[in-house]
């Protein structure tokens, strides 16, 4: 039996042994070679991260693919970036990442590539479609296709070390946490390329991650990396997800530094080079940030959370730059457009060479977002909410802010491009739904604190009355 659920809004992702069981992946890659076939495309290339499901699922889905037709190229394990870049520079017309991204360790998934762009939305659901439908419709099953295997890390790590051979004489101390998954396979390396003294923390892959949790998002996880950048007096300490396509980083005093944050610090590099610059960002992020990148010329869009989305986006209004919250950044500036947070850290580092040179051996990292304004928010916060009723609790908070009513204090705008960010006066909230799990997430911010403090509470309240009334006890 197949669980609807794992197919998502723009992955497919669900508990390993539970959800994705061998007979379920085998029929996802009959499915997904019969959907590629169908567009002309007869090859693809296969990766996998470091959890412990990710082998066994890498067979699966090479034995469905490849017994409906499509010649199967195996990249092994390697970091998301790496399998996007295979596309852009080896010969298969589609690929599919086997990864559970920053989830629990029981958790594991599929990035699913047509060309060099990964599919969302109504595509993944025709691959669910066909799969249900595949007992009774022979004519998906094709002539045997090929398997094969190839090493991509090695031209992957030649390629992103030769794109920054400027300031390699200026030294630069620099932490990496690669959590044990992928990043350890390729980063410390690529960092040591740019003239960098690297202190490596967690690079061994290991899917049981004994050490912390590869989500750096979550502040508990950056501890290590915190504690070692003051003990080594480091110039900035830099962190990875599981599959390594999402950055953290933190300065050399320990402050993390946010996805919005980020998206600062590289819109106006971006923009001293490319002035009138397109940014895409989601809703979970800073007004501050909107706000410097149109105060300095840029244009600053909203959009959907999702690394998908945020890509396909991206593409159609020729941005040159997009970023989330949880640390997928987007470079189509010098770059192939895909989230890749080694290339991240690489910029980062070029960044801080740059202004060390300009300014001197005492040029800080955490001098560069100095000049903001000071506003109180929260990191991103989770709520546990079946999801079965979560795209519910969302649609209803939608009624409630739209019509304004019983709240306490009145929107004075609604946005709902993707969940609900309600605008007050000093400050916004956001209610959404996520599309990797379970959970509602929450952010706020506003001008004081005390307006912070009131406008989560208030929203935090009207979410768990809606859970309340769609959950029966």
């Amino acid at each position: 039996m197949i669980n609807h659920e794992i197919f998502r809004e723009y992955d497919i992702r669900g508990i390993a042994d539970r959800d994705l069981t061998s007979p379920v992946i085998e029929g996802l890659g009959a499915a997904f070679a019969a959907y590629i076939l169908g567009k002309g495309i007869a090859s693809a290339a296969v990766g996998y991260d470091a959890r412990v499901s990710s082998p066994r699922l890498c067979n699966d889905i090479v034995r469905g693919l490849s017994s409906a037709g499509v010649h199967v190229t195996v990249i092994g394990l390697c970091p998301t970036p790496a399998l996007y870049f295979s596309l852009f520079h080896g010969t298969a017309g589609a690929g599919v990442m086997i990864t559970g991204s920053h989830n629990p360790a029981e958790f594991n998934g599929f990035k699913l590539c047509v060309g060099k762009d990964t599919i969302y939305g109504e595509e993944i659901q025709k691959i669910r479609k066909i799969m249900e439908q595949a007992a009774s419709a022979p004519e998906f099953k094709k002539t045997a296709g090929s398997v094969s295997s190839q090493e991509i890390l090695p031209d992957y790590i030649n390629h992103l070390s030769g794109l920054f051979p400027g300031y390699r004489d200026i030294p630069l101390r620099v932490v990496l946490d690669s959590g044990n998954g992928t990043a350890g396979l390729a980063a410390p390396r690529i960092i040591r390329s740019a003239g960098c003294e690297v202190i490596e923390l967690f690079s061994e892959p290991d899917g049981t991650f004994p050490n912390h949790h590869p989500d750096p998002t979550v502040p508990g996880n950056l501890t290590a990396l915190i504690t070692a950048v003051k003990d080594a007096h480091a110039d900035a300490g830099i962190a990875f997800d599981g599959d390594s396509d999402r950055i953290g980083v933190v300065d050399e005093q320990g402050n993390i530094l946010w996805g919005d944050q980020l998206m600062i610090i590289f819109s106006r590099d971006i923009l001293r080079e490319r002035p009138g610059a397109t940014f895409v960002s989601e809703v979970k992020c800073s007004q501050t940030m909107y706000d410097d990148i149109r105060a300095r010329g840029g244009n600053a869009i909203m959009w959907k959370t999702g690394h998908s989305l945020i890509k396909a986006k991206m593409k159609e209004i020729h941005a040159a730059m997009a970023g989330e919250m949880s640390g997928h950044l987007f470079f189509a500036d010098r770059y192939f457009g895909y989230d890749d947070a080694i290339y991240a850290a690489c910029r980062i580092v070029e960044i801080l060479k740059k202004l060390k040179a300009e300014k001197g051996a005492k040029a800080r990292l955490s001098s560069l977002l100095r000049d903001l304004p000071r506003t109180f928010n929260t990191p991103e916060l989770r709520f546990d909410c079946p999801d079965h009723v979560k795209f519910k609790v969302v649609e209803k908070a939608k009624e409630i802010f739209l019509s304004g009513k019983d709240l306490g204090q009145t929107p004075r705008e609604v946005i709902t491009v993707d969940g609900v960010r309600a605008i007050f006066d000093r400050g916004w909230g956001l209610i959404r739904a996520s599309n990797t799990q379970p959970v509602l997430v929450m952010r706020f911010e506003a001008q004081d604190a005390e307006s912070l403090d009131a406008i989560r509470i208030m929203m935090e309240q009207k979410v768990r009355s809606i859970i309340s009334g769609l959950t029966p006890s």
